[in-house]
């Protein structure tokens, strides 16, 4: 789901695509990251007399437990980016570090699509063709393996 702010306040919208409703694993190290913002955001809440939040309260959201503005979030993105002295890009850039680093890191284009949430693997290569380019050598030496027999 995605948050929109609209002249009537915040709204929830489901993704643009069916394949936009997906799954995704999370590395070890995100998943603990992620227990422990929930248990200072326990801790917060607690300390203030709000008790738990309800169980379908989004992991990043007001101490209310309502969905946080994406003019807010992105303010907020600004400022922890420029305390920790890393160069100034938006918070939408890192999902376009995260598919740069998955394809540097050799997945084929249909594995990088479905994680994106993308309607097809056109999509993807249209967006980040640039990036497999750099594959061209490799295939050079599959297909010298597949000749010689190696394969």
């Amino acid at each position: 789901r995605s948050i929109e702010e609209t002249a009537a306040g915040l709204r929830i919208k489901p993704p643009k695509t069916a394949s936009g409703r997906r799954t995704v694993s999370l590395p070890a190290s995100a998943v603990e990251a992620l227990r422990e913002h929930r248990r200072v955001q326990l801790e917060v809440r607690m300390a203030l007399g709000l008790g738990k939040a309800s169980k379908d309260a989004l992991i990043f959201s007001t101490l209310e437990g309502e969905p946080l503005s994406p003019d807010n979030l992105s303010r907020d993105w600004r400022r922890a980016v420029r305390s920790l002295g890393l160069p100034l890009v938006n918070f939408h850039a890192l999902r376009h570090s995260h598919a740069s680093a998955l394809i540097a890191a050799g997945l084929d284009v249909v594995a990088v699509s479905k994680r994106l949430g993308h309607r097809s693997p056109t999509v993807t290569l249209g967006i980040y063709s640039h990036l497999f380019h750099d594959k061209d050598d490799a295939a050079a030496s599959a297909i010298e393996r597949a000749m010689a027999g190696d394969v």
